[in-house]
C-alpha cells in the first residue's frame, strides 16, 4: 500500500535502529552508481539512498535520474556523512515514474527566477519554491487560527458580484453574451438584460460590503478568498488575481482596527517562526546571497530573520497623513529630490513614499491614519476636521503598504451625501444601505493582501513567486 510510506522529514528526525521502511520521492541527484537524493517536499532536506552495488543492472540504473520519481524500502542507518544523521540502505527500489534526463528542465544548478516562472508547474520541485509555499500554508492556516480563537465567523463572499466596492472601476467582466454580436438596448448599449444574470456582473475586487452585513448580526467575520484587479500594472508588487484577508467588526473604531491588525499581523508571523524554522533560516540564507550581489546603499540592514524578530518585539510606529506629509517635505531625500513623484498634502502616498518611511525613516513598520477624504472610498467614515477619513494603512519594509482599512460611516445621512458626491448610485446600493437604516452602530474593518504577507515572510522580492501561477498583465499561464 502507498499509504504506509513515512515522509523524509519525518524519517529524518529519527533515531536510527536498522528499523525497515518505504519512503518515495524525486530525485535530487544521483552520484557514483550508489547514492540518490530523495526528496517528497515535505521539507528541503534530502534522505539519501545507499543502492548496493552490483544489486542494479546499468538499464536500471540509467533510470534513476534527475526528476525520476522512486519508490524505495530499506533499512535506516547511521550516515556517515555529512549534513545528515541518517540515511536509507536500499533493499528494494522501484521506478515509479521516469524523467528523460536531457529533457528535464531542473537539472541540479542554481537557475534564475525568471526561468522558474516560465516553468511555474515545475518549481515547486526547487528549495526556494518548495520553502516558500510550505510558509504560505503555515501563514494562511495561521490566518484561520487567530481568527476562530477569536470567535470571527468565517464567511465567504461572492467571487461573482454586480457591486464595484472600490469604486476605481477596474473590474474583470463576468458574461455569456457573444463577444461579436451582443445584444443591445435600442440606444446601442449592450443589454445586460439578456446576460446570464440579467444584469452587468464582474470578478470582485474585495467582500468588503457584504462583509459588513454578516458583521451587523454576527459581531465579528472574516472573509479569506480570492480577489480580482484589471488593473494594468506590471510590477513586482502587483497580481491581477490575488488573495485578500478582509475582517469586519461590529462596534470597533479606528484604533480597535489598528490594534487587532497589529495584533494579527504579529500572530501569523510568530506562528511561521516557530512552525518552519528551517524554511525561514533557508529564505534568510538565500535572501542574503541574492543581496550581496545589491550595491551596498541597496541592502537591507536587516536579514529577514532579523526583520521578522524585531517586528515581533516593537509596536507599530503611529502617525497622521498630515506628519507622513510633513516627514517626506523635511527629508533629504525631497530636497535633493530623489522621490520620482511630488510631495503634498492630498497625493495618495506612492510606494517610494511609504517605503522611505519604514525604511528610511522609522525603521519598522508604520501605521498611518486620518487620509484625505478626496483619495478614499466612499464608505470610509469622516472626521470631524470635514477633510479627513477614518481611514489607516499599515506599511511594511520593503513592500509598502499591506493593510489598508478604515472605521465605515455609520451615519446613513453622511453615508449617503459622499455617494451622491462620487456619483455612486445609491439605489444599485440600497441592500448595503439597509445595515445604516436598521441598527446601524460604529464598525471597521481592513483587508490585508495575502501575497504580500508572504512576501514580507519570505524575503522573496516579486510578488509572481509568492503565488503558484500569477496572473498578470498579458499572462494566464497555465
Amino acid at each position: 500500500m502507498f499509504n504506509t510510506r513515512v515522509k523524509v522529514k519525518a524519517l529524518l528526525a529519527a533515531a536510527p535502529a536498522g528499523q525497515e521502511v518505504t519512503v518515495m520521492g524525486w530525485v535530487r541527484t544521483f552520484r557514483n552508481n550508489q547514492f540518490i537524493a530523495l526528496n517528497d517536499g515535505s521539507t528541503n532536506q534530502h534522505i539519501q539512498i545507499v543502492a548496493p552495488l552490483g544489486q542494479y543492472d546499468d538499464a536500471f540504473l540509467k533510470r534513476i535520474t534527475t526528476g525520476a520519481s522512486l519508490k524505495v524500502t530499506g533499512n535506516v542507518v547511521a550516515s556517515l556523512g555529512k549534513g545528515q544523521a541518517v540515511e536509507l540502505k536500499a533493499t528494494h527500489i522501484e521506478v515509479l515514474g521516469d524523467s528523460d534526463a536531457e529533457k528535464y528542465p531542473l537539472q541540479p544548478k542554481k537557475h534564475s527566477l525568471e526561468f522558474l516562472r516560465e516553468i511555474a508547474h515545475l518549481r515547486f520541485r526547487t528549495n526556494t519554491f518548495s520553502a516558500v509555499f510550505r510558509v504560505r500554508h503555515a501563514l494562511a492556516f495561521a490566518v484561520h487560527q487567530f481568527f476562530h480563537e477569536k470567535g470571527f465567523i468565517y464567511l465567504n463572499t461572492p467571487i461573482i458580484t454586480a457591486s464595484d466596492a472600490e469604486g476605481a472601476g477596474e473590474m474583470f467582466r463576468v458574461s455569456t453574451l457573444p463577444f461579436d454580436n451582443p445584444p443591445r438596448t435600442p440606444e446601442g448599449a449592450v443589454d445586460f438584460r439578456e446576460d446570464f444574470f440579467g444584469k452587468a456582473t464582474n470578478l470582485t475586487v474585495s467582500g468588503q460590503l457584504e462583509g459588513e452585513l454578516a458583521a451587523m448580526a454576527l459581531s465579528e467575520i472574516y472573509t479569506f478568498g480570492p480577489t480580482f484587479r484589471a488593473e494594468n500594472s506590471n510590477t513586482t508588487r502587483h497580481l491581477a488575481e490575488f488573495w485578500m484577508i478582509e475582517p469586519e467588526m461590529a462596534f470597533y473604531d479606528i484604533e480597535d482596527n489598528m490594534n487587532l491588525a497589529e495584533e494579527f499581523i504579529r500572530y501569523i508571523i510568530r506562528y511561521a517562526m516557530e512552525h518552519n524554522a528551517e524554511d525561514l533560516q533557508f529564505l534568510d540564507q538565500r535572501l542574503a546571497e541574492e543581496e550581496k550581489q545589491l550595491p551596498q546603499d541597496k541592502r537591507s540592514e536587516l536579514g529577514l530573520l532579523q526583520k521578522l524578530e524585531f517586528v515581533l518585539s516593537n509596536a507599530f510606529e503611529r502617525i497622521t497623513y498630515t506628519e507622513a506629509i510633513s516627514i517626506l517635505l523635511e527629508s533629504s531625500h525631497y530636497k535633493k529630490k530623489k522621490f520620482k513623484y511630488p510631495v503634498e498634502w492630498g497625493i495618495d502616498l506612492q510606494s517610494e513614499h511609504e517605503r522611505y518611511l519604514v525604511e528610511k525613516h522609522f525603521k519598522k513598520p508604520v501605521i498611518v491614519t486620518g487620509y484625505p477624504a478626496a483619495i478614499k472610498a466612499f464608505y470610509m467614515r469622516m472626521n470631524d476636521d470635514g477633510k479627513t477619513v477614518a481611514a489607516m494603512d499599515i506599511l511594511a519594509p520593503g513592500i509598502g503598504e499591506i493593510v489598508g482599512g478604515s472605521q465605515r460611516e455609520e451615519r446613513l445621512d453622511r453615508l449617503t451625501a459622499r455617494m451622491e458626491a462620487m456619483h455612486i448610485p445609491a439605489e444599485e446600493l440600497d441592500w448595503y444601505l439597509d445595515t445604516r437604516r436598521f441598527g446601524t452602530v460604529p464598525h471597521a474593518g481592513f483587508g490585508l493582501g495575502f501575497e504580500r504577507m508572504v512576501q514580507f515572510v519570505t524575503g522573496m522580492t516579486n510578488i509572481r513567486d509568492v503565488i503558484p501561477f500569477p496572473r498578470t498583465p498579458k499572462n494566464a499561464s497555465f
